[in-house]
């Protein structure tokens, strides 16, 4: 088990740097950022004198060396835009980011779940039908289309809910949260539902394909054959076996999340950091674009940790492998 942390691990380092290479390099070169900082009025002499105060006149190993070490240590330099260290403007927006993910992808868990075990189970059945239609409008429509979709509906025509912000929130430290106040949880249904429903047609999907698949097996048929009850044999048999593949699917999907949580906070003005990476795009701010990609990496790279961790847990059969391969070797 420790062999295999720490081989995950160091794969996690070098994945690491790569992704921070890569996301270095591209926008190294995206634009002179002096232009935004500065104005038209600005002289040459002061271009210059501050490209040498930035650093953007070193050669870029040293600039990439720079920026691995400040990685390392929670630094990613000034924004070029707020003309602020980066790792703060980013603390100020993570928790949106978080919340809205972490809500929403426990939305997809708890509604795409039940569904796909309910169609799995009864697959001819009217209701199964519906999911499934709703499923496939899900993963057909756009995000950006749902979301104006349903605050045409809920916030222009209905007035139920607000259609942008975070509304109220209560700050604990540096963390911000709005699932203490009512303006924050109307203000967080809407981009939640916008940002599950892909992930959560995906789930009910994969639940249903692996719930049809292991319902078909020869051992769930001999559990049937002894005489025990549905209910065992679909909750204590069947489900139980289509843990592993929702499970990794389910991780890989927090990630993703996370990742293009931008277009939804676009869309409806979420003060998180997917839409502080498209101001940053347009402002050319280098360091905060940097840093975001840096920051999905490592939230990508940790969940894909923790999933593989709770795939050695619940099949048994990657430690037999394991303990086998150990008493060979």
């Amino acid at each position: 088990m420790i062999a295999f942390v720490i081989r995950r691990l160091v794969q996690s380092v070098f994945v690491m740097l790569a992704v921070a290479f890569v996301a270095f390099a591209l926008f190294n070169y995206v634009g002179d950022p002096i232009n935004n900082i500065v104005g038209q009025d600005t002289s040459l002499e002061d271009r210059e004198r501050l490209r040498q105060e930035l650093g953007l006149n070193d050669p870029f190993p040293v600039q990439f060396a720079r920026f691995v070490g400040n990685a390392v240590r929670g630094e990613f330099g000034m924004s070029y835009q707020h003309a602020r260290p980066v790792s703060h403007v980013i603390l100020e927006r993570l928790p949106a980011t978080l919340e809205l993910s972490f809500v929403a992808a426990a939305l997809a868990l708890l509604i795409g779940v039940p569904m796909g075990i309910y169609t799995g189970l009864h697959r001819h059945s009217a209701l199964s039908q519906v999911f499934l239609t709703v499923s496939l409008i899900g993963v057909s429509l756009p995000t950006f289309l749902i979301g104006i979709l349903l605050i045409l509906i809920f916030a222009v025509l209905l007035g139920w809910l607000p259609s942008f912000g975070r509304g109220t929130t209560i700050a604990f430290g540096w963390w911000t949260t709005g699932l203490l106040t009512k303006e924050g949880i109307r203000a967080l249904i809407l981009p939640a539902v916008t940002l599950c429903l892909f992930q959560m047609t995906l789930i009910m999907r994969l639940v249903r394909a692996e719930m049809l698949e292991v319902l078909r097996t020869d051992y769930i048929k001999f559990a049937r054959a002894r005489g025990l009850p549905d209910r065992i044999v679909n909750f204590g048999h069947a489900l139980k076996n289509t843990l592993v593949p929702v499970i990794t699917i389910t991780g890989l999907q927090l990630g993703s999340v996370i990742a293009f949580a931008v277009v939804t906070e676009t869309v409806f003005s979420w003060p998180g950091v997917g839409l502080m990476f498209i101001q940053a795009v347009t402002a050319v701010d280098i360091p905060v674009m940097a840093a975001y990609l840096v920051l999905v990496a490592f939230f990508f790279v940790v969940i894909n940790l923790v999933v593989d961790l709770l795939y050695y847990i619940v099949d048994p059969r990657l430690r037999i492998e394991r303990a086998g391969a150990a008493h060979v070797g």
